[in-house]
C-alpha cells in the first residue's frame, strides 16, 4: 500500500471544499472565487516567467507569485475558525518591493501621455491580460471584503501588481522593440 500524498480528495465531489480551518463552503464562495483569481494569475504570470526574457524579471516574478500563493491563502482563512498553523503574511516591504521595480522599469522608459492599446508582441500581450486577471482579483477581493474579513494588504499588493504588470509589457515592449499604439479617443 503506498503512503504517498493523493492529489484527490473526492471531498469535493458534491460542489463543496473546505476553508483554511476546516469550514465548508460551496466552490462558488465568495472566498474561493477570490483566492481562485488570484491562482488564475498566478498561472498567467508563470506563462510569462516562461518566455524568453531577461533573468532578473524571471527572479521577480518568481518572487511575486510566492506573494500571491501567500495572498491566496490569507484569503482561504476561514476567520472565524482560524487555523492553528501560523501561515505565511504578506507586509509592506511587498509593497515597497514592486514599487521600487515599477520605478526602476519606468526610470527607463519614455513618458506616456495617453492609454496604451494592448498589444504590439505576444509577450506585451501576456503582461496585459496578468494585469487585467489582477485587476478582476482586486475587484473580487474588495467585493469579498464587503462581507468578511479580508487583510488589507492583500487588495494594496494587488493594486500595486497591476501596475507592476502594465509596467513590465512598457518594458517588454521595449525589449523586444515592439510598437506601443497609443489610444487616440475620437471626439
Amino acid at each position: 500500500m503506498s503512503t504517498e500524498f493523493k492529489i484527490y480528495t473526492k471531498t469535493g465531489d458534491k460542489g463543496e471544499t473546505s476553508l483554511i480551518g476546516g469550514t465548508r463552503v460551496p466552490k462558488y464562495h465568495d472566498r474561493i472565487e477570490a483566492y481562485g483569481t488570484l491562482d488564475e494569475l498566478n498561472s498567467f504570470i508563470g506563462l510569462i516567467r516562461d518566455q524568453n526574457i531577461d533573468t532578473d524579471t524571471k527572479a521577480i516574478l518568481i518572487e511575486i507569485q510566492d506573494r500571491i500563493f501567500t495572498a491566496e491563502s490569507l484569503l482561504a482563512v476561514d476567520t472565524e475558525h482560524p487555523p492553528l498553523r501560523k501561515l505565511p503574511e504578506l507586509s509592506e516591504d511587498d509593497i515597497v518591493f514592486l514599487e521600487k521595480e515599477i520605478d526602476r522599469m519606468n526610470d527607463k522608459l519614455p513618458p506616456i501621455r495617453n492609454f496604451i492599446l494592448p498589444g504590439g508582441h505576444p509577450f506585451v500581450s501576456l503582461c496585459h491580460i496578468a494585469r487585467t486577471v489582477c485587476r478582476r482579483a482586486e475587484r473580487v477581493t474588495i467585493k469579498l471584503k464587503e462581507n468578511y474579513e479580508v487583510n488589507e494588504l492583500v487588495i494594496k499588493y494587488l493594486n500595486r501588481l497591476s501596475d507592476y504588470l502594465f509596467v513590465l509589457s512598457r518594458k517588454i515592449s521595449q525589449d523586444f522593440k515592439a510598437d506601443e499604439i497609443p489610444w487616440q479617443a475620437r471626439l
